[in-house]
């Protein structure tokens, strides 16, 4: 029996969340509290329902073939930096293309989600939703948190009152950004709660994919109390000012990719691809780390990424290309060589002809002078 999963939210990583869990042959069910896909990326005049949105006039900072979905590109005619709208539909095409609106419950928010009695042994989770002032109770295998980074705003902590700051400042430690690790059962995820130097999108993704894999017990990680007691001595450390404490920084985009795709088995091994596939090896080695290099090889590969790798720049000119150019491929007619070549063959003529008057000229001139006075002794003759 497949394992039941909740996902909490339909935005960016709640929609790669609900895929995830369909590859793997989990049953998800997503809830979500507004009437649409998107998140925060569906904008609305006002934001009655407290939920953050994007901003009217916002554009896309990061180029569309690094902000994808690894086996979805965007269409080639897309800006590579496109405003929200834009991306929107991308998102709604996506949601299409993989058929995930069935597995949304829309206007339904989570009230609350509590471990079972007997969660040491099953990890199960009881999720109270409510529907239109109707409550609801279900029981989870495993639970998907898909609220991001942009939920709540970010408060200026530190000109907080003190009770109030501690409140706030309280830490969930997380194994790689995604575990909490005070859990005996590894079946709650927090999805996009990361700062990427980079498309957070893709970062999502990845996540979304171990995660899944990790439920269905073909991932494993070290047991809670090691995680803990590991991250309870770097706390230690760091309030004595041996380690810096970078739980606000942003992670490498690169390196975090890797890791988590080397957790999952997708991570590309580029020695193997230069011996089997020069060419692609160079574009991945040398190129941009395009999403689509974690869909090469092991679990979740995809056909048409290596296509999409190697055509992942003509993506990117596409939308540069504005201007319609005669097809090169076509024999030009008598009327484009005339219109190409007609005003400098005329001016090149009409040199000539100056010149060839000119040379004539200066011809009949010196000859001029030369023959006066041989006709002048001839006739004196």
């Amino acid at each position: 029996m497949a394992k039941k999963v909740a996902v909490i939210g339909a935005g960016v990583s709640g929609l790669s969340s609900i895929k995830c869990c369909v590859d793997e042959d989990l049953e998800p069910t997503c809830f979500e509290r507004s009437d649409d896909i998107g998140g925060l990326w569906k904008f609305t005049e006002s934001s009655k329902d407290g939920m953050t949105r994007v901003y009217k006039s916002l554009v896309t900072n990061v180029c569309k073939e690094m902000s994808c979905y690894s086996d979805f590109p965007f269409h080639e005619d897309y800006p590579n930096f496109m405003n929200h709208e834009k991306f929107w539909d991308y998102l709604q095409e996506f949601a299409e293309h993989f058929d995930l609106l069935k597995y949304i419950q829309f206007k339904t928010t989570v009230c609350s989600i509590t471990k079972r009695p007997d969660f040491s042994e099953t990890g199960q989770w009881d999720v109270v939703t409510e529907t239109e002032g109707k409550q609801n109770r279900a029981v989870f295998d495993a639970v998907m948190v898909c609220t991001g980074h942009f939920l709540n705003p970010h408060l200026p902590l530190e000109a907080f009152p003190e009770p109030l700051k501690s409140l706030c400042t309280k830490k969930i430690f997380l194994y790689k950004q995604v575990f909490p690790l005070n859990l005996e059962r590894a079946t709650l995820a927090i999805i996009g709660l990361i700062g990427l130097k980079g498309s957070i999108l893709s970062g999502t993704e990845l996540q979304a994919r171990w995660v899944t894999r990790v439920f269905k017990g073909l991932c494993k990680i070290p047991p809670s109390q090691k995680l803990m007691m590991e991250a309870t001595e770097k706390e230690q450390l760091i309030k004595r000012g041996v380690f810096k404490d970078t739980s606000k920084d942003k992670f490498d985009y690169i390196a975090y990719m890797d890791d988590i795709a080397a957790c999952i088995g997708t991570k590309p091994s580029i020695p193997l691809l230069f011996l089997k596939d020069p060419r692609l090896a160079w574009e991945v080695f040398f190129g941009p780390c395009t999403p689509y290099q974690y869909r090469l090889m092991g679990p979740g590969k995809w056909d048409g990424a290596r296509n999409a790798i190697l055509t992942q720049w003509d993506r990117t000119l596409k939308p540069l290309k504005t201007r319609i150019v005669p097809d090169s491929s076509k024999p030009a007619s008598m009327s484009h060589y005339l219109k190409a070549w007609g005003a400098p063959v005329l001016l090149a003529s009409l040199l000539l002809i100056c010149k060839s008057s000119l040379f004539l000229k200066l011809v009949r001139d010196k000859l001029q002078d030369r023959m006066s006075p041989y006709l002048v002794s001839l006739w004196r003759g």
